[in-house]
């Protein structure tokens, strides 16, 4: 055989089983969107719940009128998968009233190691009253609950619990990290804290969310030179595999602070600086079944366009009210060692006048399922759908800069 010929066929099959190879990788897919609409100004922040016949359910905070802002008429809404969230019902089922006076938010789902399902929310009844709740659903979110209010009367005051943030520990406490913000009230001495700083504590249950009492531990965080306050808010945590938790921090210092407890959340370290790199916008870790820690934040630190001065006078001219930058893209990494260095760095989001945030994550088969506000001022809900090969496998040159662009 002529050796050219012999090098071309070789090349050809090589080509064919690359390009196979690649086509093979499935690719993230946006499954749903939730727009705006007549009547319905936002659709914002859920979470996800799997059922025991294998439905999904993600439930999200559904706004009515003509205003759009956090203190605004809302309630909650509900779609369902039957297919591991490759599709999705085409209408809401309402799951909760608006209980408030200005509105209920902020859904968080948890499947209790008792088999039940319980549900957390906002309840929000003014400036100095707003409060977590749970219900309870021991038929599979059939029916709930009344609900039990996660803080007492004698400490009402404005508390903030994001989205998809309770969790329930090996050792079977139910822990709830809250951020306290006050307007003049008696639980803050008499004394503001409504400029964004906040007070983290944890809230905490220890017989399946029945009563609820505070963790010994609250803080403000101050700059490493002790010389001005830093603002730590949205507080997550998280279970690391020697037993202790790591708690992280939405801040206005351009990235996320930590802390640790090694007393199931009663008492934290002092929070410091941490390694992902951030606006002013939360950021979600979760625990994967391979034993590896997922992030997703909003990753600034490694894109040079997001550092170009005329782009960031462009944003700032346009969204003056996010200090720090808009809240773009949307990034996932993974970590093998606890949280202190990530790996497998994935842009999934790119636009650069996105408003990607407050992630619900739900690992299923081979695949994450993300829902996350996407668009301006937080009124565009989604749920995308990554397989664990892309963010797994090798990097594209289309993922840097966001997967998705517009």
């Amino acid at each position: 055989m002529n050796p050219s010929v012999s090098v071309i066929r070789g090349l050809a099959v090589w080509a064919f089983a690359f390009f196979a190879g690649c086509a093979s990788v499935e690719l993230p897919q946006r499954v749903l969107e939730l727009p705006r609409g007549e009547n319905n100004p936002r659709n914002s922040e859920g979470d996800f719940v799997r059922l025991k016949d294998g439905r999904i359910l993600f439930i999200y905070t559904h706004y009515t009128g003509a205003d759009s802002g956090d203190h605004a008429s809302a309630h909650l809404a509900m779609r369902e998968s039957s297919d591991g969230g490759r599709s999705w019902s085409d209408r809401d089922v309402t799951v909760v009233e608006k209980e408030g006076r200005m509105n209920v938010m902020s859904v968080s789902l948890l499947r209790l190691r008792d088999g039940r399902i319980a549900l957390f929310y906002l309840v929000k009844n003014s400036r100095s009253d707003c409060r977590p709740v749970v219900r309870i659903s021991s038929d599979e979110a059939r029916t709930w609950s009344a609900p039990v209010k996660c803080v007492p009367d004698v400490k009402c005051d404005y508390y903030v619990l994001n989205n998809a943030r309770a969790v329930q520990l090996s050792c079977g406490r139910v822990i709830l990290p809250v951020c306290r913000h006050s307007w003049n009230t008696a639980a803050n001495g008499g004394k503001g804290d409504w400029d964004g700083k906040g007070v983290i504590c944890t809230l905490v249950s220890d017989d399946g969310c029945a009563t609820w009492r505070f963790g010994k531990d609250e803080f403000r965080t101050m700059s490493p030179s002790g010389k001005y306050r830093v603002t730590t808010q949205e507080p997550g945590i998280v279970e690391l595999k020697d037993g202790q938790l790591m708690m992280w921090m939405r801040t206005a210092e351009n990235m996320q602070y930590v802390c640790h407890s090694s007393d199931r959340g009663e008492t934290w370290t002092k929070a410091v600086a941490w390694n992902l790199n951030s606006p002013n916008s939360p950021a979600s870790v979760k625990r994967l079944s391979n034993g590896d820690l997922l992030a997703i934040w909003n990753d600034h630190g490694a894109h040079p366009q997001y550092k170009n001065p005329k782009v960031v006078a462009e944003r700032y001219r346009r969204f003056l009210t996010w200090s720090n930058g808009q809240r773009t893209p949307l990034t996932l990494a993974v970590s093998k060692d606890e949280g202190r260095t990530w790996i497998n760095r994935r842009d999934l989001e790119g636009d650069p006048e996105g408003w990607l945030c407050y992630i619900a994550c739900l690992e299923t088969e081979r695949a994450l399922l993300l829902g996350y506000c996407a668009k301006d001022n937080l009124s565009h809900s989604r749920i995308t759908r990554v397989p664990l090969d892309w963010l797994y496998g090798p990097a594209r040159d289309d993922d840097l800069g966001g997967y998705f662009r517009d």
